[in-house]
C-alpha cells in the first residue's frame, strides 16, 4: 500500500478552489446565454456582481466551515454544512441585491445562483464519493497506534476496521498492563514504535491510561508532529454531542451545545428573518394588513389588534401580537379557544382557520422577539402550568418563539386540553431546537405552507 498523507494538507485548498473554478464557470455560463457574448462583461455591472458572489462564497464557506479536511465527518453532516453554507450565500446575494435595487436581471441573478449552487454540490459530493473510494481501496491512509487498552479501545478499533473509507491503518494496542493478547507493548514502548513505523496519530484513551502518560506522549508527538487524540469515558451520560471550551488550560465539556448557541447561526438566522419578514411586508402584508383591519372593525366593536404576555426566548415575557378574533369578554386571556368556542368572531374564525390572525408577529419578528421559525410562544399561565408536567418542558424557550414551527408544521397545533397532547408538542419543538439549521427551517416553512392549503381539523 502507498501512504500518501502530503494531498490531505492541500485538501482544504483543493476544495476552496473547485468551488471557485464552479462559480465563475457557473456565472460565465449564465453570462454568455443571457447576453450571447462575453467580451464586454469586465466592463460591464457585472463584474462587481461576480466579485462580490466570489467574496460571499468564500466569507459563507468559511464561516460554516464547508472545507474543513474532517475525514470522520459523517456524509449527512457535510451536506449540512454545504446547504447552510448555501442558504447563508443566498441571503448576502438577496442583501446586496437589496442595496443595488434594480441594477441587475433578477432572472440573471436567480439563474446564477441555481447553476452555481448545482456546480458546487456536484463537485462537493464528487470529490467526497472519489476520497471514500480512495481511501477504501488503500490510499490517503492515517497510521493509528491506541495507547490504553479497554472496552473503548476495542470499540474504537472496530471503528477503524469497518470503516475503512475514512482512512485509517490500525497499528496496535499500547497498555502498561498485559490485559490481552493483542496488546504490542507497554505505553514506554510507544515512543520509539511511533518513530520506527511513521504513525501519525496517538490515540489515548483516558480511562485506561494515566496523566502523566498522557502528558509525556503530547510532548513527544509535539516533538515529532504527530497528532494525539484523547478519547475521555462518556458512557452512561445521555447526550448526543458535546462542545469543547478552554478556561486557560482546562477543557470545559458542554454536553448541551445547541446549534442556535453559536454566534454564526444565530446571525445566520436573523438575517434570515429580517428578509423574509420584509419581502413578505413588501409583497403581501403592505395591502393584506389594512384590509383585513378594516374587515375586524366591521365585524364587532372592539381593538384590531390582540396583545398578551407571552414567553420568549429564556423564557423572558415580551409583548405578542394578533389580529382580535374573539368579541370582548370577561374570560382571562390565557385561556385556550376550543371548538365551537362563542367567543370567537365570524371574520375571527376564518383568521384563525388560516392562520392569518398571526400575521402582526411578523413586527414582533423585526424587533427581536421572535422569529419566522422557532417553537410557538405559550402564554405566561399555560407555561406555569405545563412546565411542572413535562420533563425539559423548558428547553424549547432556549430560542426565540416562531411564527411557526415544527409542531405546527406536523399538525399539532391548536388547544392542548391534555398534559399528552403538550408533550407531543413540547418533544417536537425540543427537536428543533437540538437540530437547527437554515435548511431546516426553509423544510418547515414549506411543510407550514402545504398545511395551511390542506387545512387542520385543530385550527379554531
Amino acid at each position: 500500500m502507498i501512504k500518501n498523507n502530503s494531498f490531505s494538507k492541500y485538501l482544504k485548498e483543493f476544495n476552496l478552489a473547485g468551488d471557485i473554478v464552479m462559480l465563475n464557470g457557473a456565472f460565465l455560463a449564465t453570462y454568455f446565454f443571457s447576453f450571447e457574448t462575453l467580451n464586454n462583461l469586465i466592463e460591464s455591472r457585472y463584474f462587481e456582481l461576480l466579485l462580490f458572489f466570489n467574496i460571499s462564497w468564500i466569507v459563507s464557506a468559511y464561516l460554516l466551515g464547508v472545507h474543513d479536511p474532517n475525514r470522520a465527518l459523517s456524509f449527512e453532516k457535510i451536506i449540512k454544512r454545504l446547504l447552510n453554507a448555501l442558504g447563508l450565500y443566498l441571503l448576502l446575494i438577496f442583501a446586496f441585491i437589496g442595496l443595488k435595487e434594480n441594477v441587475y436581471l433578477k432572472i440573471f441573478v436567480f439563474q446564477s445562483y441555481c447553476f452555481t449552487s448545482l456546480g458546487i454540490s456536484a463537485f462537493h459530493f464528487g470529490l467526497v464519493f472519489f476520497l471514500k473510494y480512495f481511501r477504501r481501496i488503500g490510499y490517503n491512509y492515517r497510521r493509528v497506534l491506541i495507547a490504553g487498552y479497554g472496552d473503548i479501545s476495542t470499540e474504537l478499533r472496530k471503528y477503524f476496521t469497518f470503516h475503512p473509507e475514512h482512512g485509517y491503518k490500525f497499528y496496535g494496542y499500547f497498555d502498561d498492563e498485559k490485559k490481552s493478547t493483542s496488546i504490542r507493548g507497554s505505553i514506554d514502548e510507544v515512543f520509539d514504535f511511533s518513530l520506527n513505523m511513521d504513525i501519525d496519530e496517538i490515540y489515548c484513551v483516558l480511562p485506561y491510561i494515566n496523566y502523566k502518560k498522557v502528558q509525556k506522549l503530547i510532548e513527544f508527538a509535539d516533538d515529532n508532529l504527530i497528532k494525539v487524540k484523547i478519547i475521555p469515558d462518556f458512557r452512561g451520560f445521555p447526550f448526543k454531542a458535546v462542545d469543547v471550551s478552554l478556561y486557560d488550560f482546562i477543557p470545559v465539556l458542554n454536553v448541551q451545545e445547541q446549534p442556535l448557541e453559536d454566534a454564526i447561526n444565530i446571525f445566520i438566522k436573523r438575517v434570515f428573518d429580517i428578509v423574509f419578514t420584509l419581502s413578505i411586508g413588501l409583497i403581501l402584508l403592505s395591502w393584506l394588513l389594512p384590509l383585513i383591519a378594516l374587515l375586524i372593525k366591521w365585524d364587532s366593536r372592539g381593538p384590531v389588534f390582540f396583545k398578551q404576555h407571552r414567553a420568549g426566548k429564556d423564557n423572558k415575557p415580551f409583548i405578542c401580537y394578533k389580529f382580535r378574533t374573539m368579541h370582548l369578554h370577561g374570560e382571562p386571556d390565557y385561556k385556550q379557544a376550543s371548538k365551537g368556542d362563542p367567543r370567537i368572531t365570524k371574520i375571527g374564525r376564518i383568521l384563525r382557520k388560516s392562520s392569518l390572525d398571526e400575521l402582526p408577529q411578523f413586527f414582533n419578528v423585526l424587533k427581536g422577539e421572535m422569529s419566522v421559525i422557532g417553537p410557538r410562544p405559550h402564554p405566561l399561565k399555560l407555561n406555569d402550568l405545563y412546565r411542572p408536567e413535562i420533563r425539559k418542558f423548558l428547553q424549547r424557550q432556549s430560542v426565540k418563539p416562531g411564527i411557526t414551527g415544527l409542531a405546527q408544521a406536523k399538525g399539532f397545533r391548536g388547544e392542548t386540553s391534555t398534559v399528552q397532547m403538550m408533550k407531543n408538542r413540547v418533544k417536537l419543538d425540543r427537536f428543533y431546537v437540538e437540530n437547527w439549521s437554515l435548511i431546516f427551517d426553509l423544510k418547515i416553512l414549506v411543510l407550514t405552507v402545504t398545511h395551511l392549503f390542506k387545512g387542520n381539523d385543530n385550527a379554531y
